[in-house]
């Protein structure tokens, strides 16, 4: 793509969205206010309190023509001030109790055309659209946006294929592994669908917004003694804890079904793995060099005692 369509695609999509918002907008356009003065008044309402100077940044606004403004609203009691705890030079703008009851309906209204949108989508395609406006404002440098909830939830159909793939594109990409250990990951997760016991075993996923950000298998080894298996982190998600969330969910998980120890097995290259097993309570109890995948590497166990 040329940057001559890279722009017009922009365009395009500015345009779109331009009209969706004013469609979403609608409830906030029937009001006695100018389109300005619902901004100002939603910006207030969702940060609780701004100096002037931080509301006409985030509008990009004349602090001229927003002082005047403010004025119409001080007048009508919609909006008040008081001193800065923290710089009594400061004044810092809110929502009056009037004010925030007047402006109750309005963002009710929004609200309810917003569901409405949504409600014509299915699950995974809202999930889709969430994540492409977080990517967007993200990207764009959306100094406002707040970290998503990572959430851990149980298997299902299709992750398999993921995590055979992710394995297989980040080993060979960071560590020089060859395709046999993706072909080793297929048969774990093979074997772990083909004999997979939900009472004593299970899988988890750590999501964010339906984007897919790691995951790991806790199997039942022998006797008392479960395993952890292919823990692995998205290195977009390095360091967001997602890794020690799914090695906590192997743990409690364990002590829940009353194993008496659990026992992993990778290599003295995962040194952030390793990490977060050491930082569990693992202990090394064995560890051996050799061959595979293409690579001279030591093979380590690492044990937990519960």
């Amino acid at each position: 793509m040329t940057a001559t369509e890279r722009i017009d695609t922009v365009r395009e999509f500015n345009r779109f969205y331009t009209r969706q918002v004013g469609a979403l907008n609608e409830g906030l356009l029937k009001s006695p206010y100018t389109l300005t003065e619902m901004r100002i008044l939603y910006e207030l309402h969702s940060a609780g309190t701004l100096t002037a100077a931080e509301l006409a940044t985030r509008l990009s606004l004349d602090p001229a023509y927003l002082s005047r403004l403010l004025k119409k609203f001080r007048s009508s009691g919609m909006v008040g001030s008081n001193r800065s705890p923290e710089d009594g030079r400061l004044r810092l703008l809110s929502l009056t109790t009037e004010g925030a009851h007047h402006f109750a309906p309005y963002i009710k209204a929004s609200r309810d055309e917003v569901a409405a949108v949504l409600d014509n989508l299915p699950e995974e395609k809202q999930k889709e659209l969430l994540a492409a406006m977080r990517l967007i404002r993200a990207t764009l440098g959306d100094e406002t946006l707040k970290p998503a909830p990572i959430m851990i939830r149980p298997h299902r159909p299709g992750d398999m294929g993921w995590v055979i793939h992710r394995h297989g594109v980040l080993y060979a990409r960071e560590y020089g592994f060859d395709d046999m250990f993706e072909a080793l990951v297929a048969r774990i997760a093979a074997d772990f669908v083909g004999k997979f016991n939900p009472a004593m075993e299970n899988c988890w996923i750590a999501e964010q917004e339906g984007e897919i950000l790691g995951s790991v298998f806790l199997v039942q080894k022998q006797g008392g003694t479960a395993q952890l298996r292919l823990l692995y982190v998205e290195p977009s998600a390095r360091g967001m804890g997602v890794g020690r969330k799914l090695v906590a969910e192997c743990i409690e998980f364990a002590r829940r079904k009353q194993y008496e120890k659990i026992t992993l097995w990778t290599n003295s290259i995962l040194h952030a793995a390793i990490h977060l097993y050491e930082e569990a309570g693992f202990i090394l109890t064995e560890q051996e060099p050799y061959y595979d995948f293409g690579q001279h590497l030591v093979g380590q166990t690492w044990e937990l005692d519960l």
